[in-house]
């Protein structure tokens, strides 16, 4: 069932870092606004490769025999790939394959090392913070298959997105300027760029004209607008074409953005 178009004054998306993406429904009463996560019933997806290690096999969101391209979109820490499922049926894009991986169990030194689902070890937020490159290093080349399993069904790489939220979009963002076929598109969602130092040297010639659709909350308290806006620059000073929207939100997605981030997939998948 398809999610027909949403208010934007009736539903809102928040993240939270161990619970992942939840949507909920504002309704006025009287003076105060009731928060009411009544909807889940109207958040069904198509979803194709169910199996009983389903904390494993990727999420794949078809509605067709031959999609005209791929997007490959990675969750926040401690969340999965079912987060953005219903991020999917609310852009309504019937002629695109959505791929939603679902990242490792490994332990998070920055959660008192507690183990959650995470695309590499976060030692820290704040800049300058040490980082974990062997991670970074894994999940990107796990990232490179799944592009490969797209390309090997016959998706062409100039067709497949590469999207991210949190940590999933810092993943996103390293993975695509280094790989080496062009791309439709990066997008990166309330994150920053990872292993900032290393771009110069391992960028990818290919994609250095990819487009780019960065976006932030300007009231982040997770990944804070500075830190996302020092990413900005240092893409900007490599001359990648990135699209940069703020939006009056904390670390989540807003719908406003998903309408920005609908008519951004549509514009380069043409």
């Amino acid at each position: 069932m398809l999610i027909k178009p949403l208010s934007k004054s009736s539903y809102v998306l928040f993240y939270h870092p161990s619970f992942g993406l939840k949507v909920f429904e504002i309704r006025r009463c009287s003076a105060s606004l009731e928060l009411l996560e009544n909807i889940a019933p109207l958040l069904q997806t198509r979803i194709k490769n169910e199996s009983a290690n389903m904390n494993e096999q990727a999420i794949e969101i078809c509605q067709t025999e031959n999609p005209s391209g791929s997007v490959i979109w990675l969750h926040g820490l401690g969340a999965d790939g079912h987060d953005f499922a219903p991020v999917v049926d609310m852009l309504n894009l019937p002629t695109l394959r959505f791929i939603l991986p679902h990242a490792p169990h490994r332990k998070v030194t920055i959660n008192n090392g507690v183990e959650m689902r995470a695309w590499y070890d976060l030692l820290g937020l704040a800049l300058g913070s040490p980082e974990d490159a062997e991670g970074i290093a894994a999940t990107q080349m796990t990232l490179e298959q799944l592009i490969q399993g797209e390309l090997d069904q016959g998706i062409p790489s100039d067709k497949i997105v590469i999207a991210g939220f949190s940590q999933g979009g810092a993943m996103a963002l390293h993975t695509a300027l280094r790989y080496n076929k062009p791309l439709a598109g990066v997008l990166a969602l309330s994150t920053y760029l990872p292993l900032k130092p290393s771009l110069p040297d391992e960028k990818s010639p290919q994609n250095q004209r990819t487009p780019i659709f960065m976006a932030h909350g300007t009231n982040d308290d997770l990944i804070t607008m500075e830190t996302s806006r020092v990413s900005l620059s240092i893409l900007q000073a490599e001359h990648y074409q990135v699209q940069w929207h703020e939006y009056a939100m904390g670390h989540c997605v807003s719908m406003e953005e998903v309408d920005d981030i609908r008519s951004f997939l549509l514009s380069i998948m043409n």
